[in-house]
C-alpha cells in the first residue's frame, strides 16, 4: 500500500513537471508571435519611411528644385513675366524648399510691379530659419505697406527685420531708416529722430557704406545723418 502510494506521489511530481514545462513552452511559443507581430510591425514601419523619402519626397524635392531652377533662368535671361508664372505656379502647386522660395521670388516681382497686396499674400506664405532672409523678407512686407499706406502694419513689420538682423552692420541700420522715414511720414518726429541718433550711434560707419552702395553713380549725393537728426528735432520742437 506504501509502494502505491509512492508511485501516486511520484506520477503526481512528474504530472506537475509536465504542466509546468507545458505551459512555460506555451508562454514562449506565446512570446514568440508577441515578437514576431512587433517585428513585423516595425519592418513595415521602416518600409513605408523609406518608401515615403525615396519614392515620394525626395523626387518630390528634386522636382521642385528642377522647376524652381526653370523659373530663375527665365527670369534671368527672358523676363520676370514668364518667370512669375513659374514662380506663382510652384509656390501655389509644388512642395518642400523649392515651393517656399518660390513664394519669395514671386512677392519680389510683384511688389517691383506694384501689386503689393498679391505680393504681401506670398510673402506671408514664405517662411525661413535663415536670419538674414527673414529680416529682409520682413522689411519687402514693410516696404508693402508703405505703398499701401499701411503705416503701424509697416513699421511693425520694419521692427521685426530689426529683430531678425540680429544686429547684423549693415542691414540693421536700413530698416532703422526705413522706421525713422515712416515716424517721419506720421509726424513722429521725435521717434525719428531716436531713430537716427541710434543708427549714429551704432552703426555710423555702416550706414555711410550702405549710403554710398544706394547712391552709386559719378557723383553720389551724401547727406550725413546729422542733417536728419536736426531735422527730426527741430520739427519735432515745433509740434510741441
Amino acid at each position: 500500500m506504501a509502494k502505491k502510494n509512492s508511485n501516486n506521489e511520484t506520477r503526481t511530481k512528474i504530472d506537475d513537471v509536465h504542466e509546468a514545462l507545458t505551459g512555460l513552452e506555451q508562454k514562449v511559443e506565446n512570446n514568440k508571435k508577441i515578437i514576431v507581430w512587433v517585428c513585423t510591425a516595425i519592418a513595415l514601419i521602416v518600409a513605408l519611411i523609406l518608401i515615403y523619402v525615396y519614392l515620394i519626397r525626395k523626387p518630390a524635392i528634386q522636382k521642385a528644385d528642377d522647376q524652381l531652377g526653370q523659373a530663375f533662368n527665365e527670369q534671368m535671361f527672358v523676363g520676370d513675366s514668364t518667370a512669375l508664372l513659374l514662380y506663382k505656379d510652384l509656390a501655389e502647386n509644388g512642395s518642400h524648399d523649392g515651393a517656399n522660395l518660390a513664394s519669395l521670388y514671386a512677392a519680389t516681382i510683384l511688389y517691383k510691379d506694384g501689386k503689393y497686396e498679391e505680393a504681401l499674400k506670398y510673402l506671408d506664405d514664405f517662411s525661413t530659419s535663415e536670419k538674414i532672409i527673414s529680416a529682409t523678407s520682413e522689411s519687402l512686407k514693410g516696404d508693402c505697406y508703405v505703398n499701401l499706406k499701411q503705416y503701424d502694419k509697416a513699421l511693425d513689420c520694419y521692427e521685426d527685420a530689426v529683430d531678425e538682423a540680429d544686429g547684423n552692420p549693415y542691414l540693421t541700420p536700413i530698416f532703422l531708416g526705413k522706421q525713422a522715414n515712416v515716424q517721419h511720414e506720421l509726424k513722429n518726429y521725435a521717434a525719428e529722430a531716436k531713430l537716427y541718433q541710434q543708427i549714429k550711434d551704432d552703426y555710423s560707419k555702416e550706414y555711410l557704406n550702405t549710403a554710398r552702395y544706394y547712391n552709386a553713380g559719378a557723383n553720389p549725393t551724401l547727406i550725413p545723418i546729422d542733417k536728419y537728426i536736426e531735422r527730426a528735432k527741430a520739427l519735432a520742437g515745433e509740434n510741441k
